[in-house]
């Protein structure tokens, strides 16, 4: 997105606190946004690096302004909170960041309706409500946009029987933003959803999906920030589409992808066949 677009506007992000959504609040601050994070890691934890104050301190470092909102995406008492804290250090919402994500892999015999029911709160749920609560501020945007960082729906058996609930859980996401690009239409409101090619080098691929194998065939998230900003810099008629991050860039003029690293083996994400790159 360029300096000119974003400069001013107010970005509500569920996480944020590391990986790729500190990518994307720190890409957009460098063009002068205000983001405001809502995000439960208020104090350190030694498996994962960074806070929701630290993700402040990066943001304003970078040239833009922030707010850190302590609280859970699940609970709309928080998610209100966030979007009214939002409003009112900033006056209003201009772009819907759905960041905040659960993954659990585990196959339906060995999944706890605990852990299941975390999986749809998180995702589908606080997607929901973050939208929900930001959605009477996004109407009086000049530019409002939603970005959501789920993949493209597919019905092919070989994604849905590695892990359904998981699947559900992003797909609800997807099919969400989907229909409030056309829901709100008229509106103005742009909805896209933004999906990596490869795996991204993240705490959850460095301790859940196969440590430092798969972090070396990863990419930096610095690939998605600069992605989610080509996509919230389309004209609101670009509306409902599900972009892999190097669609959009390619689209976006960028050919070069060396600088985001992963070497020539690169581990493909979740829901992704075949490189495009």
């Amino acid at each position: 997105m360029t300096a000119e677009s974003l400069a001013g506007h107010t970005i509500l992000m569920s996480g944020g606190s590391r990986g790729i959504g500190l990518a994307i609040a720190v890409a957009a601050g460098r063009r002068g946004a205000n983001v405001v994070i809502l995000a439960k890691t208020d104090q350190p934890d030694p498996r994962l690096p960074g806070t929701v104050h630290t993700a402040v301190a990066e943001i304003e470092e970078a040239g833009g302004q922030a707010l850190a909102v302590v609280g859970d995406v699940r609970k709309e008492e928080d998610v209100e909170r966030a979007a009214a804290a939002a409003v009112e250090r900033f006056g209003g919402i201009d772009v819907v960041v759905n960041n905040a994500s659960a993954l659990n892999l585990s196959g339906t015999e060995d999944l706890s309706a605990k852990r299941f029911d975390l999986m749809q709160q998180i995702n589908s749920r606080g997607t929901f409500l973050l939208f929900k609560a930001a959605l009477p501020h996004l109407r009086k945007s000049d530019r409002p946009r939603v970005l959501t960082l789920s993949p493209p729906v597919t019905m092919a058996p070989h994604w849905l029987g590695k892990f359904p609930a998981y699947a559900l859980s992003k797909f609800g996401m997807t099919i969400l933003t989907v229909g409030w690009a056309e829901e709100f239409r008229s509106a103005g409101i742009a909805a896209n959803c933004l999906w990596p090619e490869t795996a991204i080098k993240t705490a959850a691929v460095q301790n859940l999906l196969g440590g430092s194998d798969t972090v070396d065939r990863s990419r930096d998230p610095q690939i998605m920030a600069d992605a989610a900003l080509a996509v919230l810099d389309l004209p609101a008629e670009r509306t409902g589409e599900t972009f892999i991050d190097v669609e959009i860039l390619r689209e976006a003029g960028v050919t070069d992808l060396s600088p985001y690293g992963g070497g020539a083996d690169l581990e493909l994400d979740f829901f992704v066949d075949e490189r495009i790159s």
